[in-house]
């Protein structure tokens, strides 16, 4: 009896060991390589490099065209007097939020606005390699830097401090800082707040890393998603300046239609479905 209880009272703790071995395994994630190569990858620190290298090159172009303009749809009339502006996007453009995406799947739990807005407001986002050495940049030519940010109203004091500590232009006397439902027309479509600054500004480049930073179309089906790209395609890498980010964005919501009450699973095998794959070695 003594021997038995000691094999079992071993087997326990065996099998205590165990689930804790596997209760700290890391279980396969969808954000694993994207979030890896946004925060490890020099690649990912290159290629950011390279954009805003080029943006230096677009604004000076811009600058001497008069006719030159980044918001096609909004800046209509007589502009090419207007002051100078450019804009871009906070999220995963200006501010690398990928602590945020570690946490979430270190936490078994996927984004929710409560999370998201006391993440924003702890203020520990990181600047994406140029984008805040760009803006000062621009700056110095007399450019005036906007963000339009789909961040809600109440953490922009948060976002501010954040960013200001990390060295981007803040526009001085100027309110620079357009945030989600700051006003009731304000929604996560950011043509209505293009259409407030093409009053007052030439918009000469726009920065980005999902397509609704550029068309506000971009809630469309995959098919008509290409066929909006291809209609402004000469203006990527010239108005038009996007940084990679495969962690997130409308691009993997397209899939399943933008329909985020489908369960996982059926959003999942959606983005399975629309993949192109090889047909695999010839059988012998």
């Amino acid at each position: 009896m003594k021997v038995n209880r000691i094999v079992a009272l071993g087997a326990a703790v065996a099998m205590m060991v165990m689930g804790a071995a596997q209760a700290q395994t890391p279980v396969p994630h969808d954000l694993l390589e994207a979030s890896l190569w946004t925060q490890r990858s020099v690649e990912f620190k290159g290629n950011a490099l390279t954009v805003f290298a080029l943006a230096r090159l677009r604004l000076d172009q811009a600058l001497a065209d008069k006719t030159w303009t980044a918001a096609p749809v909004e800046q209509k009339g007589d502009f090419g007097n207007l002051p100078p502006a450019v804009v871009l996007d906070i999220d995963e453009t200006a501010l690398d939020n990928s602590l945020y995406q570690v946490w979430t799947m270190k936490a078994g739990t996927v984004f929710s606005l409560p999370t998201w807005n006391e993440f924003c407001n702890a203020k520990v986002s990181r600047p994406v390699p140029g984008a805040a050495e760009f803006t000062k940049y621009a700056e110095s030519k007399g450019v005036k830097v906007f963000y339009i940010s789909n961040r809600a109203a109440e953490v922009e004091p948060a976002t501010r401090e954040n960013m200001e500590k990390l060295g981007f232009a803040m526009g001085g006397n100027v309110d620079t800082f357009l945030m989600q439902n700051e006003k009731p027309e304000w929604g996560s479509k950011k043509g209505t707040r293009r259409a407030v600054l093409v009053k007052d500004y030439r918009i000469l480049l726009e920065f980005g890393d999902n397509f609704g930073d550029f068309d506000d179309r971009y809630s469309s089906s995959e098919a008509d998603r290409l066929k909006f790209f291809e209609e402004n395609k000469e203006r990527w890498g010239r108005e038009w300046l996007v940084i990679a980010n495969p962690t997130y964005g409308s691009f993997d919501a397209a899939p399943f239609g933008f329909n985020y009450k489908a369960p996982a699973e059926e959003q999942r095998k959606a983005k399975w479905d629309v993949l192109d794959a090889w047909a695999g070695p010839a059988k012998k």
